[in-house]
């Protein structure tokens, strides 16, 4: 690497004062892991060159979303040529999509995901309707199983994931199998669909075949032009609200909390992915302002990278969640509470793993704020 060697990229940020978008280039130095950036419409310097831990190189590809200083930023393309021929990536999107029959693995085949390697950027536990479902199987309509195929998807939950990395769609077909899980024990026994399918239907979760196929499938779960997509699978009742911190979604933990979560007992009703801006963490964390010492710390950490809200049912007789989620330091939940989510997962007081709704009559605001108010 030589020794000044910097690498450029136009950035988008939605200003939400201005309710525009604003470009930017963006200079990033591995040698010290500083980062540079320029207002392209004014001409000037937005940042002067600073060092930032929170950026590495592998985060820099086009359509990754990266945040610095608490700004989301969207990298929409190369800023010079150096960088897309250092830099041009095979980096691809596809969709990862957990069939109802594979509800209580959800944990798992995210670990899967993960440990493969792929970057999880949106993510969205949903229900379907009937016209939604058949959009989605609009090639499968002269097949004799249609209508079960139909049944059986809108039957309950399913989890839909926008995933990134090399290869993405070739790479996650190899880890689903065959589609018929029996084929799959034989030909794939490792394989997804060989340890968590049934048969040709109920065979756990589900990859698009082509790169064109992918774009399609991702646009029905994932509007691009601000449209809705499927609705959440929010039930807003006996609920309590939980959120898996940026530093856990950044270290790969969101499966193993999620597990966690689900062996307890716990019912995950709804799970979706969101992008916080600093404004927005402060109104969801108004009730800790001037209370907690760490109030600014903790809304810098929320607003950090991506967080995965969730909605958790409780068990009947109820357990209540805040206790498994354990005493806010991880320290002090390690000495007293060992089994409990932040003792697991947790780093320090700030990134304790997860955000729990502390009071029981919060719950339900809590998680509207997310399924109602923010998913709109």
């Amino acid at each position: 690497m030589s020794q000044d060697e910097r690498f450029a990229f136009i950035a988008e940020w939605y200003d939400p004062n201005a309710s525009l978008f604003r470009r930017f280039e963006l200079l990033y130095y591995p040698k010290d892991g500083s980062v540079e950036m320029y207002d392209v419409k004014n001409h000037r310097t937005f940042l002067k060159r600073t060092k930032y831990d929170g950026l590495h190189l592998e985060d820099l590809f086009i359509g990754n979303k990266v945040t610095v200083f608490s700004r989301h930023l969207s990298l929409v393309d190369y800023g010079d040529q150096y960088t897309a021929r250092k830099l041009g990536s095979r980096k691809e999107r596809t969709l990862a999509l957990i069939k109802p029959d594979a509800a209580p693995r959800i944990g798992e085949l995210i670990d899967i995901i993960i440990n493969a390697g792929f970057t999880i950027t949106k993510a969205k536990m949903m229900v379907l309707s009937r016209k939604e479902a058949m959009d989605f199987y609009v090639d499968h309509q002269s097949r004799p199983f249609y209508n079960e195929l139909l049944q059986f998807i809108t039957s309950g939950s399913i989890v839909a994931m926008e995933i990134l990395g090399d290869d993405a769609v070739s790479k996650w077909k190899m880890l689903l199998g065959p589609a018929n899980s029996g084929v799959a024990q034989t030909e794939a026994p490792d394989s997804i669909r060989a340890t968590l399918g049934i048969d040709g239907i109920r065979n756990a979760a589900h990859g698009p075949d082509s790169i064109a196929s992918a774009a399609q499938e991702l646009e029905l779960f994932f509007p691009s032009g601000g449209g809705r997509g499927p609705a959440n699978s929010a039930k807003f009742i006996n609920c309590t609200c939980c959120i898996i911190k940026p530093h856990a979604v950044n270290e790969g933990l969101p499966g193993k909390i999620i597990k966690a979560i689900l062996d307890e007992g716990f019912e995950i009703s709804a799970l979706q992915m969101f992008n916080l801006e600093r404004a927005t963490v402060e109104e969801f964390y108004e009730i800790y302002k001037g209370v907690v010492a760490e109030y600014t710390e903790m809304v810098t950490e929320l607003c950090s990278g991506p967080c995965i809200a969730l909605e958790v049912i409780q068990p009947n007789p109820p357990k209540i969640f805040r206790d498994f989620c354990g005493p806010s330091d991880p320290e002090i939940a390690r000495h007293l509470r060992p089994g409990t989510l932040r003792a697991l997962f947790g780093k320090n007081k700030i990134q304790n793993a997860v955000h729990c709704t502390d009071l029981p009559e919060d719950g339900l605001l809590e998680v509207q704020y997310f399924f109602k108010i923010l998913d709109n």
